[in-house]
Order: C-alpha cells, then structure tokens, then sequence
C-alpha cells in the first residue's frame, strides 16, 4: 500500500468526519460538528488514547469500524459469521486506501480468515454522512454470513434515544429513552419495513428538544428486514449502529463472491430534531429524479373509502363530476378492478381487466377522468396472490415458502415469490400490459400481508425479494417514462430510505383520522419529506376510529403533505363543496412552499397541542398550524411562538382560513387575528396569544416578512 497519512477527514455543512490509520484499522474519531480548521487530528487521536484499568488488557485497544474481538473488542462485533465453524474471529488490516475532497474508501483483508472487508464514507453537501460496506470471499471454501453491521461513536455525553413504534392506522410512534449500559435493539422481521419500523433512530444530549441540543442519527437505506442499535459498553463508551438483518442461512458466500450491505444514511445537527431534519430533506432534494423537482404534486382523490369493491361507472362518473369542481388532479381507482376481486378473498395475482365490473375495459372511466382534466391511477398488489386465483391454481409453487409447508394467510392471501424468474416475468408482464393498454399516469402499489417462511427453494430470502421489487418498479419506470408509483403497505408500511429511489409517494397510513395524522404525520417527516407522503382529506366520520371532526381540522392536518381526499364527495354539502375549492386552490398557491421550504416543529410546554410549520429557505414567508390535540390544562391557552424566521426583520402575521372556521370556545377572539407586525424573534420569543379552539380543532397562521 502506498503511504497515506495517519488521519483522514472529510467536512461539509458543519458536519465533519474524522478516521485514523495508524493503528492500521480505521477508527473513527469523530463525527459531529466541525472541530475546526486547525486542529491536529494526530494531537486528537493521542487525546483519545485511554488509560488502562486494572482487570482489562495491559494496552489500550481502539478496535476501529470492523469492532474486531482479535483487537480485544468486547461489544457487538461489525462482522459476525463464520466458515463451518471456522474463521469466526477475523482481524483486518488496510490493504487500500483511496480519498476525494468528500469520500474516503478503506480496504482491509485477513488472509487467515480469506475475507475482505471495505467501507466507503462519503458527505453530501447538505451533511449527511452515507456509509456503505461490502464483505468478499477470498477462501476457497463458502463463507456464512450472519450480520454486517455500520457502526459509528456516539460522544460520552449522548443521553437518550428516540425510536419508533407502532401498528396499522398507528404508525411511527415514538419512544425516547435514557440510554443505558447494554445493547438496545430495534428489529424487524416482518420482510419489509413495517408499521413498527423506525425509518431513522435518535441518539441524543438531555436538553435536546425540536430547536435546540445535539442530536445524531442512522437510517438504512433498505426495505427489508432491518437491526437499529445502541450499545453503551461497561467502559462508557457509547455507539449507534444499524444494518440489514439476515435470516439464518440467508447469505452463504460463494468463493469471490461479495456481499453489499445496505447504505446507511447519518446526520448530526447541532440544532435539535429539526436540524436532522433539514439535513435529510436536503438531501432527499438535490436528487435530479425527486418528485417535486419533476412537477408539483397534484391534488390527489382515491376513491376506496367512497365505494370500496362496488365498482360502477355510474357512480365513479359522479366522483369524477365533484372532483372536477373542487379542483383535484388525479383520480385513483383501488381495489376491484380486476379478475374476480369483488371482494379481499379472491382475485389477487391476476392483473386482467375484469369483464364482469368493466364490461368495455378501463377505457370509459379513464375518459371520462381524462375529459375532466385529471389524470387517472390504478392500484396493484403484484407481490401477493390470493389461493383463490387462476394464477395460484396454475402456480402453487410461486409463493415464498420453506420446505413443503404453506405459510399462514393474511388478508386471505399468500406473498408471491417474484424472486423466482417466471413470477417475476408474470407480474411484470401483467402490469405492462395494463400501463401499455391504457392512459395511466400513476400507480399506488400495495403490500397488505407481512413475510412468513420467506424462502425460494428453501433458503431465506427477504433480501432478493426485497432487491427484486426495486428492480421492478424501476424496469415499469423505463418502460413507462413519467410513470409515477405510490408505495402502500397496508397502509404506513414500507416507508423507507431505500424505498424513496423506487417510488415517488407513500401512503402514510390507511388512517384518515386527522387526530391520529397529526402524530403519524409528524413523525414520520422527521426523515422522509412531506411532497412524499399522501395526506387525505377522510370522511366527516373516520371508518377506522369513528371520530367525528371538523372539515377544517381534517383539511388543515391534510395540507402538510401530498394533499389529497379520500372520501365520497357525492355525500358533500354544497358548502362544503365551497370550502373544498379554496381549501384545493390554497394547497395549489402554497405548494411550492411547503414542499421546498423548511420543517419547523416548535416545542410545547404541555402536550395538548402542536405547532408545527414551513419556512421558505429564504425566510421571507412561512405557513404555520396550531392544532388543539385534547383540553387544555389552563384556562387560555400557552403562547403560540413562531420559530425558525429572520430574527431581526418584521413580519406581517395574520390567520387564514382557506378550509373555513374551527370551533371555538371563547367569548371574545384575540385583536391580532385580522393582522399584527412583529420581528421574527419577537414571534420565536414571545409569541401570540392564539384563540381559545375546542380540543381537535386548528387554524392556520402566514407570516409574510415586509
């Protein structure tokens, strides 16, 4: 290896990442804010070196990113596998190492052991840190590999963690905890990144809230099954890690065969939650391909809740009719179009035109949604097959499954194994055909069953499902230019860091309940930005909790996103109606606004309400909600504070009410309503008072800088 230097850093944003050699493994010193442009990263490296205590090896060890147990590492080693029994402990020493002004590449080998490990660090402009790993096979013999995990020092001072939790209709809730001696971890197993997944976890300073305090962040860039990790060793050391979790068996290391561990996506921000925040949606938007940078996300109707199975043209016609009057650009049929799907018994796996329901195919719906100047959707589950179809009678043996057993049933159906070449090609084909016969602009994809068993011939295989559905979607992408596809997992399923390269929205949760869409919502913008995530207008009744709310709180909580309504428009009042046109035009003046500006979430006192809102990049305008969750416990309500504006210029600052009025319960409205002036540090300081709103209510404030 030609000379290198003992330490490496790369910076950007503020963010900087430092790895020393001289061990000859690379060690991660730091990774967080910029230390500066004169420190010595070698005096840096002799500050780290530790004392040594008594009951311990006689001379400090830095085990490095492979966490070696050969270097006296005592923890979750990075790499866990073995060679039938043999070649379990490996030590790794650098082979390569090549930079650029934002990457550096580190290849180590342990010619014992007959592997090959290498990492890849690289900084994006806006911060985040994407790490990428790969393990090869230089024995002569199959390496089985259990786990290759990122991991990354987390300073002495992080405190506490933030995860998530969740079910159907209540995803991504969130979980914050001290952190503790020990190992904390996040899996899932499910074959996809379900309800329960956490999309980024947080590793965090005691004070840290929305605004303020360190924080530090691992996402993955995969949809399959997935390990989050934060391991505190009795040394007090403290790291995060996270990385793809393999089945048994799952990856057997053919002799030269190398294995690509999923990227994982770091951030640090030394401005609390929202600073991670702004790093990822930054990210996420410089991508040439991201989707509004292709266009501005269309107002969207889906017709499920409003007729379900009961497809007439009739009917829909008289959707298409009200949708055009309130302003909606796309119109998406659901489930039951095809086959004999009259119901979620039967029918999956046979994506043909269903001549008892659409007689004369797709075309007269698709003409009459044309002629109304939207653009028409259809829905799919091409990796599920109900036993009851022609393709299941044709193919048993298309499902994933282990041995001659057949998995469980969810939602009466099995998941077709698309890793095998002939269902692939049959999905494939199937779903072309559709794209190919008909105007169809968009696509919302469904995945309503978890992994059970998930095997091809036997061997585990959630990472080739998994790399085969992303291969899919891209292939209908090529061949389908402009084709746009919604990822729908049972509703907020399978919302991910790797997904958003496949797909250009997501559904967020099959709950329409704007009570339960302010938490989901929120938590799940931390990482994935609101242009990708479909936020609906539900019925004035929710089918999945029964709550009752206001119009105006269910379009409010339904703007801060890819706006669109899931309801029968035919059962609208005529006012009603009315406000639906404003509510539609107001998304559409606005939407540049909120999906490129920044995410602003200001913290409360108390949990009886959110205040959450956008600022352009520029700060000269912002669009913020205040939004009343349960009762207050004071008599008047606590200030609302507008953060995130240019302190020292003046605002003009008024509420709007594009969605009409909220139920009040006051005697008397605040005087500033129609319009005040105020420095944006006034409004971060002090605040406004806002008017008293019955719990589940909420209004809209615009701040205009003069």
């Amino acid at each position: 290896m030609a000379q290198t230097p003992d330490s490496l850093e790369i910076k950007a944003d503020g963010v900087q990442l430092i790895v020393n050699l001289a061990s000859g493994t690379p060690v991660v010193l730091h990774w967080g804010s910029d230390l500066g442009a004169h420190l010595d990263a070698s005096q840096l490296n002799t500050a780290m070196q530790e004392g040594v205590p008594h009951a311990d090896l006689d001379t400090f060890q830095n085990p490095g990113v492979w966490r070696e147990n050969a270097r006296g590492f005592l923890g979750r080693p990075a790499l866990q596998g073995h060679r039938t029994g043999q070649d379990w402990s490996q030590m790794f020493d650098i082979v390569e190492v090549k930079t650029t002004a934002s990457t550096i590449f580190v290849r180590s080998e342990d010619k014992v052991a007959g592997l090959e490990v290498a990492v890849n660090f690289e900084i994006t402009p806006s911060g985040i840190l994407r790490i990428s790993q790969s393990l090869k096979n230089n024995g002569a013999t199959p390496f089985a590999l259990n786990d290759l995990t990122t991991f990354l020092p987390l300073p002495d001072y992080t405190a506490e963690t933030v995860d998530f939790t969740g079910r159907w209709v209540k995803e991504r809730q969130p979980q914050r905890r001290e952190i503790q001696v020990g190992t904390w971890a996040r899996e899932i197993r499910e074959g996809r990144s379900g309800h329960d997944y956490t999309i980024v976890q947080l590793a965090m300073t005691k004070d840290a809230d929305y605004q303020r305090g360190e924080v530090w962040s691992m996402g993955l860039q995969w949809s399959g099954n997935t390990r989050h990790l934060i391991e505190r060793q009795p040394t007090g050391r403290t790291t995060i890690g996270a990385g793809e979790l393999l089945l048994p068996g799952e990856i057997q290391l053919a002799p030269g065969e190398v294995y690509e561990a999923p990227v994982v996506a770091a951030a640090y921000s030394g401005e609390g939650i929202d600073g991670i925040t702004d790093r990822y949606y930054r990210w996420l938007r410089s991508r040439p391909n991201h989707p509004s940078k292709v266009r501005p996300r269309p107002l969207t109707l889906n017709v499920w809740e409003a007729v379900y199975f009961d497809h007439n043209l009739e009917k829909l016609t008289q959707l298409a009719d009200v949708a055009q009057s309130i302003g909606v650009e796309r119109f998406v049929l659901d489930d039951g179009w095809f086959g004999a799907r009259r119901d979620d018994h039967k029918g999956l796996g046979d994506w043909v035109v269903s001549k008892d329901v659409w007689p004369n195919g797709l075309k007269p719906l698709i003409d009459v949604v044309k002629s109304r100047g939207m653009e028409f959707g259809l829905w799919f589950e091409g990796e599920m097959v109900n036993p009851d179809s022609d393709l299941y009678r044709a193919h048993p043996e298309w499902i994933l499954h282990a041995g001659d057993r057949i998995p469980p049933e969810g939602r009466f159906q099995q998941v077709l194994d698309i890793t095998h070449q002939g269902a692939y090609d049959h999905v494939l084909g199937q779903v072309d055909a559709i794209l190919s016969e008909y105007e169809i602009a968009y696509i919302k994809w469904d995945h309503n069953r978890t992994l059970t068993e998930a095997a091809h011939l036997g061997q585990a295989a959630v990472r080739e499902q998994t790399k085969a559905i992303y291969r899919l979607f891209d292939e209908l992408k090529l061949r389908h230019p402009g084709l746009e596809i919604e990822s729908c997992s049972s509703g907020g399923g399978r919302i991910d860091l790797g997904m958003v390269d496949h797909a250009d929205r997501f559904w967020t949760s099959d709950c329409n309940d704007a009570l339960e869409r302010q938490y989901i919502q929120r938590y799940t913008q931390f990482a994935i930005p609101p242009e990708m995530l479909g936020s609906h207008i539900g019925p004035t009744h929710s089918h999945t909790t029964h709550r009752t709310h206001e119009l105006s709180f269910r379009a409010i909580t339904a703007l801060f996103g890819h706006a669109g309504l899931e309801w029968d428009l035919t059962e609208t009042t005529t006012a009603q109606r009315e406000v639906l046109k404003t509510w539609s035009a107001y998304y559409k003046a606005n939407r540049e606004l909120l999906h490129n500006g920044k995410m602003i979430r200001v913290e409360q006192p108390d949990d009886s309400a959110f205040v959450h809102g956008v600022v352009a990049q520029d700060k000269s305008r912002a669009i913020f909600a205040l939004a009343t969750l349960r009762g207050m416990p004071g008599m008047t309500p606590n200030a609302l504070r507008l953060e995130g504006l240019e302190p020292a210029a003046n605002y003009h600052v008024k509420m709007v009410q594009p969605a009409g009025a909220p139920q009040y319960v006051h005697r008397q409205i605040p005087k500033w309503l129609d319009g005040v002036v105020l420095t944006g540090a006034a409004l971060a300081k002090v605040g406004l008072r806002p008017p008293i709103l019955a719990p589940e209510n909420a209004i809209l404030i615009e701040a205009e800088r003069i």
